[in-house]
């Protein structure tokens, strides 16, 4: 097929059609859809993967590729599979767009003469994979598999697309997020082993967040880190009281992240007032600009509409689970000027919301997946200069997603062998991911069973990560030092972004210097120079200590635990499994200078 044909591909587009002109003008396609029309076209598969970054127009390349399909008769309907109900939606309005009629509401029997296809969930898709085989069987049919990852989140709804789908024409696949960590087979992604022996997934077409930075598709994301002092009682009745973000062990990093969130404590409403401040300022520029809170349950998202409603007096979009009402709030909202949303979890996947502009991350959900997902929701640039703001706790595992935005993930089939007792990178929680992946967020009663209780929290603002560099020192809420980042305008270029950055830590560390020592009541460091330690770092620090304290074994002649007992005494701290990183690095330090005396 030639370039001429993909350059045509966009018989009776409307004007509405996004970013597209009429149907014998020219085209209005972006570089990379024109792109992969043009090596669909050139090469007329039966599959085809294209893997591109959210906000960077797929279901505009997909609605063109199915009327270049339609109107040459390749095909003669088309099917739409997407993750969620209000999904589907979306994609119905879409297709009404450019004259291709789909229906949202199909659930069997024979489908009116005025539809082109229809618009399907995957669950429904799995509930009856025979009544779509049937339908792929009669007429030669376009399926769009939009976020394909999702046809992996049980085994039988991967069964049931196979099944389903089997016999359809031409299969499209698409997907705008890292895939999943689990191993399930991906229906109609095509695999293909590497040296190594591990067998990935091969898309026909990439286009990442990278390459739509550079090309203007996608905003810019500023992520705005806070720590805070954190305490909580265990299971076992013991009070425990750590700074986020410095080193600890994962489940005290876990429950230290929960007790954050906790809407009783000080460091969401600090957070939430800090989002709601740089949402003011971006709104100069943005005047519609919005901000979504994603919640991990539908008690805290309740409570955080509630300090929502308390700070800016005024109510947030409440969205607690994916049903109509759910979906004529998220529309609502998308065509309104209100400042706030909340949504739980997955919900977030189906949010195409273009106006929103400042994020809060308030869930526990620590895949790659999800975030990408997440961040998704922020990044649909409508014109130049636009910027997002995403809010985090300094947790180890979100900051590196923040510092590796621009990283392009496949599918591995095969988890890789472990080698001299390194930890697997692709070994995550089964559990996480199905947390990450599950649709309905109806309270489940997990919260009564964590093995903590949230006592008290507060806020510091600790850094700001943009294009994989770190800014700023840490600030209480509302000093001058935070508000200077909070102030950032909405409406900047990439590199200008940067400059501005650069140009308040230089700002921050000259005004600290002035400070006398005892007002330095925070730890006053560039963030480049506060490395937040993760829990393999950690894992790694133990085991040096161990070996330092075996081989002290040998030369002393005491048992191990008479040498840690006598550690802890001297250095101070907790038992080993507890102690922190700055802790353990002390006690290797106290070993070494044992060891040396005694040579």
């Amino acid at each position: 097929m030639t370039t001429t044909a993909a350059s045509s591909s966009s018989h009776h587009l409307s004007p509405a059609f996004p970013g597209r002109a009429p149907w014998g003008t020219a085209s209005k396609l972006r570089a990379w859809q024109q792109g992969a029309m043009e090596k669909y076209l050139q090469e007329q598969p039966r599959d085809f993967l294209a893997v591109a970054t959210p906000g960077a127009g797929k279901t505009t390349f997909a609605l063109t590729l199915a009327s270049w399909l339609l109107h040459h008769h390749v095909v003669q309907q088309v099917t739409v599979v997407a993750p969620t109900e209000h999904l589907k939606k979306q994609w119905a309005e879409a297709a009404a767009r450019i004259g291709i009629k789909l229906d949202p509401e199909y659930s069997a029997g024979p489908l009116s003469k005025e539809y082109d296809g229809v618009a399907v969930t995957y669950a429904g898709v799995g509930v009856r994979p025979m009544l779509h085989r049937n339908r792929s069987e009669q007429r030669k049919t376009l399926v769009i598999l939009d976020e394909i990852h999702h046809a992996g989140d049980s085994k039988s709804w991967g069964e049931a697309c196979l099944e389903a789908f089997e016999p359809a024409a031409r299969r499209l696949a698409l997907t705008g997020t890292p895939f999943r960590s689990d191993t399930n087979p991906i229906p109609f992604v095509t695999y293909e082993e590497g040296q190594d022996g591990i067998r990935r997934s091969a898309a026909d077409y990439t286009y990442g967040y990278g390459s739509a930075l550079a090309d203007g598709v996608v905003r810019p994301v500023i992520f705005l880190s806070y720590s805070g002092n954190m305490r909580w009682r265990t299971k076992t009745g013991d009070e425990i009281a750590a700074r986020l973000g410095e080193p600890m062990t994962k489940d005290a990093i876990s429950q230290a992240w929960r007790t954050a969130l906790d809407p009783r404590g000080d460091w969401m409403p600090s957070v939430l007032r800090a989002a709601d401040q740089r949402l003011t300022e971006v709104r100069k520029a943005i005047p519609d600009a919005g901000a979504l809170v994603i919640a991990s349950d539908q008690e805290s998202a309740r409570a955080y509409a509630k300090l929502i409603r308390e700070i800016t007096g005024s109510g947030a979009t409440l969205v607690l689970s994916d049903d109509a009402g759910a979906s004529k709030r998220i529309d609502e909202f998308s065509q309104s000027t209100d400042r706030w949303m909340v949504a739980v979890r997955m919900v977030s996947e189906g949010v195409d919301v273009p106006r929103l502009a400042v994020g809060v991350y308030a869930t526990t959900i620590s895949t790659p997946l999800f975030f990408a997902q997440a961040v998704g929701r922020f990044v649909r640039s409508r014109r130049r200069g636009e910027t997002a703001s995403v809010f985090l706790p300094t947790v180890p595992d979100l900051l590196g997603f923040a510092n590796e935005m621009e990283r392009e993930r496949d599918h591995v089939l095969d988890k890789p062998k472990k080698d001299g007792g390194e930890e697997d990178p692709y070994a995550e929680s089964e559990k996480e991911m199905d947390e990450a992946n599950r649709e309905q967020d109806e309270d489940t009663g997990e919260q009564d069973m964590l093995p903590f209780e949230a006592l008290e929290s507060d806020a510091v603002f600790d850094r700001v990560m943009y294009n994989g560099a770190e800014f700023g020192m840490q600030a209480h809420p509302g000093s001058e030092e935070e508000q200077d980042y909070l102030g950032i305008p909405g409406l900047l270029e990439p590199d200008q972004v940067q400059l501005l950055l650069q140009k308040r830590q230089a700002k921050q560390i000259a005004h600290s210097r002035k400070k006398p020592d005892t007002e330095a009541d925070l730890l006053e460091m560039p963030a480049e120079r506060r490395p937040v330690v993760s829990h393999k770092e950690l894992m790694e620090l133990r085991r040096q200590l161990n070996t330092m304290v075996g081989a002290y074994v040998h030369q002393s002649g005491k048992p191990h635990g008479v040498i840690h007992t006598e550690l802890r005494r001297v250095c101070g701290g907790p038992p080993s499994a507890e102690a922190t990183a700055g802790q353990l690095r002390q006690r290797i330090a106290k070993v070494q200078e044992w060891a040396t005396r005694m040579k």
